[in-house]
């Protein structure tokens, strides 16, 4: 496996009190779903160098709302011609326009899947129009990925990004247990629990903390589906029904801990004090959050790291490479842990 470090800087920023580059979690919304109700297509102007159709899952993700955006610029940069298409969170309508792209007879496609288990369909309709792949942010199987030699994955380990998460909460000063009871009790907001991203940060931020030592109860685990009012009404019911006795929340990813550090404020709990908060993605409001001590910490997701790995992958695709270099189909950028300094 590929693996890409951050750029330097970008951690270092992240990793100080100064906020990371990127539209914040409000703003981003709001221009994904302009751009949504307007159309649910977004196209470059012409360009020579080839045709590129970018299946995003859905417009109004904080996350992906920052990666597509570097990633159009950086394919209209290298001179493709670039369509962006809204899933809109619907594997129907997404498995549609693959369809209509390989119809329209794009040279590469770069899909973001709504399910990751539709990877193998999908696989299966370019391999048959001899269209190579790049698979973006939620990752594929390696069987699926070893069945065709024009595709590849480009993301990052999210096992990294949980066992940080939980690394965070374990390298505070009472290590997690807020009460002192001696339990760290924990309220979990899962992202999407059939999507590979969620499994791994919800499995891989509790292993971090059994691994040193630490006690473990979970009180509650529900879904949120990325979504900031989601996280905000789950991370509500919790702090509702099990009171002082949650010491950590965890969200897997920032929308979602935005929500949630909504709930503690208004339930009149204080991150640092009585409950401690973390989330993935280091959006530029989270990263306000953590420098002002209202979450504990996020991890930086690299947007920019991961979309000009995406873009290198595409040249390659269009330059008639097939495997990666020495084969090699799956690229991952590193994680890097975001905390008040």
């Amino acid at each position: 496996m590929k693996k890409f470090l951050a750029i330097a800087l970008t951690a270092f920023m992240a990793l100080t009190m100064v906020a990371c580059g990127g539209a914040s979690s409000s703003s981003s919304t709001a221009a994904s779903t302009a751009a949504s109700t307007a159309a649910s297509t977004v196209s470059s102007t012409a360009a020579a160098g080839g045709k590129v159709g970018v299946c995003i899952y859905k417009f109004d993700d904080n996350f992906m709302t920052l990666y597509r955006e570097a990633l159009q610029k950086n394919l209209e940069t290298m001179g493709y011609e670039v369509t962006v298409v809204d899933g809109k969170n619907d594997q129907a309508t997404q498995s549609e326009q693959v369809d209509t792209f390989i119809s329209q007879g794009v040279d590469v496609l770069v899909v973001n899947l709504v399910q990751s288990t539709s990877a193998a369909t999908v696989i299966e309709k370019a391999k048959a129009a001899d269209v190579p792949v790049v698979f973006i942010n939620r990752e594929l199987t390696a069987e699926d990925l070893a069945s065709y030699e024009k595709c590849c994955y480009v993301g990052a380990d999210a096992r990294q990004s949980g066992t940080f998460q939980g690394e965070i909460i374990a390298e505070t000063e009472n290590k997690g247990d807020m009460n002192g009871d001696g339990v760290v009790k924990y309220v979990m907001i899962v992202g999407d629990p059939e999507n590979v991203d969620a499994q791994y940060r919800t499995e891989y931020s509790i292993k971090a903390l059994e691994d040193a030592g630490i006690k473990v109860e979970k009180l509650f685990e529900q879904r949120g589906d990325w979504d900031q009012a989601k996280g905000q009404e789950l991370a509500a019911t919790a702090l509702t029904q099990y009171g002082k006795d949650i010491d950590v929340i965890f969200c897997n990813n920032d929308a979602m801990a935005l929500g949630a550090a909504q709930a503690i404020t208004a339930a009149g709990r204080t991150v640092g004090k009585d409950i401690y908060l973390v989330g993935v993605d280091a959006l530029e409001e989270a990263v306000e959050l953590v420098n002002k001590g209202a979450m504990t910490g996020t991890v930086l997701n690299d947007a920019d790291g991961q979309s000009g790995q995406a873009s290198e992958c595409v040249k390659t695709f269009m330059e008639g490479g097939t495997n990666m270099d020495d084969g090699d189909q799956n690229y991952t950028v590193d994680y890097v842990k975001v905390t008040a300094k």
